[in-house]
């Protein structure tokens, strides 16, 4: 992926991750509609062919009051739903599905809405104008008709809402937001079939290091972006963090290979921090998600194995997407085909590890937990490459021993879904 693109994925991520920015959209965007009618009105009116509302100014304020006063009292409801939802979410999940519910387009697009319509409302509310004013009576018909609309609009908003928001905290359905989202980061990591790699050079010791000079959790990595400096100085450089990874002030970012002196605030500027991990280019953060509502789900307080086994379920598939692709470190040349920069990726026996050990180990005394994860480990190894089955293998070793822990008889138990 080209520096500008990532840096271009990173602002859009970020855009889309805040609630604010889609509405905020759609709210000046009903201003700009409401300024544009009311220019619209206004020459009708000179031209003496009003259209929509033909009622006075007095009904037509008492009109627009209702519309701002009703739409204000919709939004604090909303805005109340969603956070009871957001805290629900938080409780018995994890709180690291709370970016998934405020990246919902259509929670972020409804509260536009009506924040637009009661803006919209106020805009041609201070425009009327009555007859015992100072300038001539002015109702502009065709603005308060479209604020009427809008309302209307606004309660099929609010329906597709409540639908919205009672589906959104359904289990399976985070379940499978988080996996397609994780699927979808995959495909852009980690192609099936990437182009031509050069290899990295030869592990050397290092001649320094760039350090972090603040904290924050490595949300990217721009290759190219690492090159450039690292090629000034004729030097090949090799981060030393990952993305998901935290980072404090004064650790080691990157090591340098080379005698040149190398520029690290440019340096440090390749590698994007942040409050949080991020999925955009963290595809572990998607099974980070998954793993996190498992637990919660086997813990004592829930004991719900059954919603572990559905994290399973899309834990193997996205394991399965993985298995047979090359999960390389990125590198970036120069012209001449010199290796400058290089940025490590997680490998199978991480992504296996990820997967499954954590829920291994609290659901150590759950059936379904151990049954589940040893059909998905008979399956891996019909796909996966030889090089990678040893990892499934330890897996096997190590479920084979916590299922020894269970007594004998419950061993025997067969299978009944």
């Amino acid at each position: 992926m080209s520096s500008l693109g990532q840096h271009l994925r990173r602002i859009r991520g970020q855009l889309v991750s805040g609630y604010w920015f889609i509405p905020a959209t759609v709210v000046a965007t009903g201003s700009a509609a409401a300024v544009g009618l009311l220019l619209l009105d206004d020459q009708l009116d000179r031209d003496g062919d009003p259209l929509g509302f033909t009622g006075g100014p007095d009904s037509a304020r008492e009109l627009l009051s209702t519309i701002a006063s009703s739409m204000l009292s919709l939004t604090a409801l909303v805005f109340s739903i969603t956070v009871v939802a957001l805290q629900l979410a938080s409780g018995q999940f994890s709180p690291r599905v709370l970016r998934t519910f405020l990246r919902d387009r259509s929670n972020q697009l409804t509260l536009g809405v009506f924040l637009a319509t009661f803006l919209f409302a106020l805009i041609v509310l201070r425009e009327v104008r009555g007859e015992d004013g100072q300038v001539d009576k002015f109702v502009p018909g065709l603005s308060i008709a479209t604020a009427f609309a809008l309302v209307v609009v606004s309660v099929g908003f609010f329906v597709n809402y409540i639908h919205n928001i009672v589906n959104s905290i359904r289990v399976i359905v985070i379940i499978e937001r988080i996996a397609r989202e994780t699927d979808e980061v995959i495909e852009r990591v980690c192609p099936p079939e990437p182009t031509s790699v050069p290899s990295p050079p030869a592990a050397a010791p290092p001649t320094g290091t760039v350090t972090a000079d603040r904290r924050g959790v490595v949300v990217g990595i721009d290759v190219d972006r690492l090159a450039a400096p690292a090629e000034r100085a004729g030097v090949t450089v090799a981060a030393l963090v990952r993305p998901g990874e935290f980072v404090a002030r004064g650790m080691p970012l990157v090591a340098v290979h080379g005698e040149g002196e190398i520029d690290g605030r440019a340096v440090r500027a390749a590698v994007a921090l942040d409050r949080e991990r991020d999925l955009a280019e963290d595809p572990a953060y998607g099974f980070r998600q998954l793993v996190d509502i498992a637990e919660r789900a086997l813990s004592p307080g829930t004991n719900d194995p059954t919603t572990a086994v559905q994290c399973l379920d899309h834990l193997h598939d996205l394991l399965r997407t993985l298995a047979t692709r090359p999960l390389l470190p990125r590198v970036a040349t120069s012209d001449d085909g010199t290796v400058r920069a290089v940025a490590p990726e997680r490998s199978w026996d991480d992504y296996v590890s990820l997967a499954f050990d954590e829920i291994r180990h609290w659901g150590a005394g759950s059936l379904q937990v151990h049954r589940r994860i040893g059909a998905a480990l008979d399956d891996l190894a019909t796909v996966v490459p030889p090089d990678r089955v040893p990892a499934l293998d330890r897996q096997r070793r190590l479920l084979t021993a916590r299922t020894d822990d269970l007594p004998a008889v419950e061993r025997l138990i067969p299978h009944r879904g």
